[in-house]
């Protein structure tokens, strides 16, 4: 605007309609709303020795807690991805041959509200539990007293505290590689197969009438 004593600066845009002008006042006492992170080096020292703690603390038991078990995210969305549960189900365990309070004394994570829709997650889980049962080294609750199920005393000299995920859980990949394709996929005829397959299933009623009015008039 030519003449003007106090141009608008070429970067602040004019407000719409009658209001005002923005001119916040936002650097006085900056020091004091500034979030600084000065203390992380001080933290991660922190957290360092809060892990040594806890190893020391649940020792001889693995750092990272109870096994969990696989399952699925829940939604459409993410049920294709496995990840850790909170705990195996009863019929996991009982399918195991593991009661639920032995299953705690034995590191095993137990939900009892989470329920198996499928054959194929209970015998997953199963399998879990008896692969992470057959590496287990159990120590007597009394010292040179074990009991039966316990493990023997070269187990248990050679035993270390384990650290990291237990049996970490493996993600499938459905990703299919380029082949060749095969003479039979050639001669394997799609739509003759699914035509097929929908007029079996129309004339199924047909076929058994046809098949018992043929036999009630044999048997006359």
């Amino acid at each position: 605007c030519l003449g003007s004593s106090n141009p608008r600066p070429p970067n602040q845009a004019m407000v719409k309609h009658n209001n005002v002008v923005p001119n916040g006042h936002f650097k006085k006492d900056w020091e004091n709303r500034v979030r600084t992170w000065f203390n992380q080096p001080a933290r991660k020292l922190r957290r360092r020795e809060n892990r040594i703690k806890k190893a020391l603390r649940v020792a001889p038991r693995p750092v990272a807690g109870p096994l969990r078990p696989s399952v699925r995210a829940p939604t459409a969305r993410y049920a294709m991805k496995l990840r850790a549960g909170r705990g195996f189900t009863l019929d996991e365990l009982k399918e195991a041959g593991v009661s639920k309070i032995e299953a705690r004394t034995l590191g095993i994570a137990v939900d009892h509200r989470r329920r198996n829709h499928c054959e194929e997650s209970l015998k997953l889980n199963v399998q879990r539990i008896k692969e992470y049962r057959s590496k287990l080294v159990i120590f007597p609750r009394k010292a040179g007293k074990p009991k039966a199920g316990d493990s023997t005393a070269a187990e248990l000299a050679a035993a270390k505290q384990f650290k990291g995920t237990l049996l970490p859980i493996e993600k499938e990949s459905k990703r299919v590689r380029a082949r060749k394709v095969t003479a039979e996929e050639k001669a394997f005829k799609a739509v003759r197969t699914m035509q097929s397959a929908r007029d079996n299933a129309r004339l199924e009623g047909v076929r058994q009438k046809m098949a018992r009015d043929k036999a009630e008039a044999a048997s006359k």
